[in-house]
């Protein structure tokens, strides 16, 4: 078992390995920048341009909000939540929901979990619940290294070194359940999609913590709170579809070692470890 159920397609890969190297073969043909061979690459046009684009993808946040938009409504619609807010670009977070028991959720999007990004969060003190949402639109990208990398090399320490509590991480997108990203939820049983605006999608898959924040002198080994306890993330389970033995429960240790905060991150799902670390010491810069 994974931490993720789907994985990287090494197909996929390979296509984009080699489309990758013929573009860079024959980038000096392309446009009419009227340079030679020679001239075009030792420019640093190319290595420009790539730069370019590159963060013209990383910056744009408007499909990632189209898709949370139409996800929200969906389940608004449904009676799953009762409302939803944009939080503005003044804030520290995106969305406010109102849940069906009185509670107020706060939610932050994130990339790909992988990147220094999911560093940067902070608990809005009005949240009654505090979720981490991974979109992560880059089809090239491994979820299960994104996925580890995020729950255990970057929240955990944060959530350790700045007592930040974090309820929840919903990892989901709209490339989950496409050709580029096929979901292993979905083999045998492709009426489990859910159609919402232009989206097929498979259900979440969802991650619940804590309800305190690990520390190594006075609660040192926190276990995941029960799904129920974090109504956002039982209401998506419930609207898209999850079943009970799909979601996963993060614990982890923490204790001194010498001169050194080390900590261990555990996944659980269905009842299994599907994945733990070694105790690790804490770096950050």
């Amino acid at each position: 078992m994974s931490v993720i159920p789907c994985e990287k397609d090494p197909e996929r890969q390979r296509q984009i390995e080699e489309y990758a190297e013929a573009l860079k073969a024959e980038a000096h043909r392309l446009g009419a920048h009227g340079m030679s061979e020679d001239a075009f690459y030792e420019s640093g046009l190319f290595r420009g341009a790539i730069e370019r684009i590159r963060g013209q993808f990383s910056a744009t946040m408007l499909e990632k909000r189209e898709f949370v938009k139409h996800v929200l409504n969906y389940m608004q619609d449904r009676g799953h939540i009762v409302d939803w807010d944009s939080a503005g670009e003044n804030n520290r977070f995106d969305y406010t929901v109102h849940l069906t028991n009185e509670r107020v959720a706060a939610i932050e999007l994130k990339g790909c979990l992988d990147g220094n990004n999911t560093n940067i969060f902070e608990r809005p003190q009005q949240a009654h619940e505090f979720v981490l949402w991974s979109i992560c639109t880059n089809p090239a990208s491994d979820p299960r290294h994104n996925v580890w990398s995020g729950l255990n090399t970057r929240l955990s320490a944060e959530i350790i070194t700045r007592q930040q509590r974090v309820d929840g991480v919903v990892v989901w997108d709209m490339l989950c359940g496409s050709i580029d990203r096929p979901c292993p939820k979905l083999v045998g049983a492709e009426d489990r999609v859910t159609t919402t605006a232009n989206y097929v999608l498979p259900p979440p898959c969802l991650y619940v913590f804590p309800a305190t924040t690990p520390h190594p002198r006075n609660n040192r080994n926190p276990t995941a709170q029960s799904l129920d306890d974090v109504r956002m993330l039982k209401a998506l389970h419930e609207c898209f579809g999850g079943r009970d033995d799909e979601v996963n429960y993060v614990d982890f240790d923490v204790e001194y070692r010498n001169a050194d905060t080390v900590r261990r991150t555990r996944v659980r799902r269905g009842g299994q470890v599907v994945r733990e670390s070694r105790l690790i010491a804490i770096r950050r810069s």
